[in-house]
């Protein structure tokens, strides 16, 4: 999934940010709500994960626009008051979850995952399809019973092939949902994982090269 992380402390965002792509997610960050919305207006993201206090505009204002805005992102709170009233207040602004601080930052990892599965068209909790079986709350995947280990960007890419049902997706959709804001369209990088995964999962060939299109699993 692609998330968006918006917290003022840099070193609580950036270790957010570090635990959320040990999880295969494509993670970026922003440290106040004009740069959280500049983000917004440009990525597609399945999740933001926003904390309330924020310089420049504050958290509820971004939450806002990010629930009027066409995005299908889903929004996680976090605020360091834990009143029932602030929550309340949080949810009512159109939040999809709200997390007090301090937080465990594998109870966060869940929250992101269970909204991210809301982001989009349901899908099971554990994909299968052409004989492979991906479980992303485990990230194990297995084809045919084999167990086949793979790297965070290969499983992210292998998540959204399998989404897809048997359905081409673009190089600029794996671009999107695998890798951050970072990342150079031009370096071949979804190429590369692709040629890799494919080795990983072995014969028969299982990914196909959809010419103009994309990929697919037959």
């Amino acid at each position: 999934m692609r998330v968006l992380v918006v917290e003022d402390e840099p070193r609580l965002a950036e270790a957010i940010a570090e635990w959320l792509r040990e999880e295969a997610h494509a993670v970026d960050v922003a440290h106040d709500g004009v740069a959280a919305l500049a983000r917004v207006g440009v990525n597609d993201y399945d999740v933001v994960v926003l904390d309330r206090d924020l310089p420049l505009l504050h958290g509820d204002a971004v939450c806002r626009e990010v629930v009027a805005s066409p995005t299908a992102a889903r929004v996680l709170m976090l605020t360091a008051a834990a009143e029932i009233t602030d929550r309340v207040q949080g949810l009512s602004l159109g939040a999809d979850d709200y997390l007090g601080k301090p937080f465990a930052f594998a109870e966060l990892a869940a929250r992101v995952h269970a909204l991210g599965r809301r982001s989009r068209p349901a899908a099971p909790p554990v994909l299968r399809h052409a004989g492979i079986t991906l479980d992303p709350a485990r990230r194990e995947v297995f084809r045919d019973g084999r167990y086949v280990p793979l790297a965070k960007k290969e499983f992210a890419v292998l998540a959204e092939l399998l989404l897809a049902a048997g359905a081409a997706v673009s190089a600029e959709h794996l671009l999107e949902k695998a890798w951050d804001e970072f990342a150079d369209p031009f370096t071949g990088a979804v190429r590369l994982t692709m040629h890799k995964l494919r080795r990983k999962l072995g014969d028969p060939p299982v990914v196909e090269t959809v010419t103009g299109v994309g990929y697919r699993i037959r």
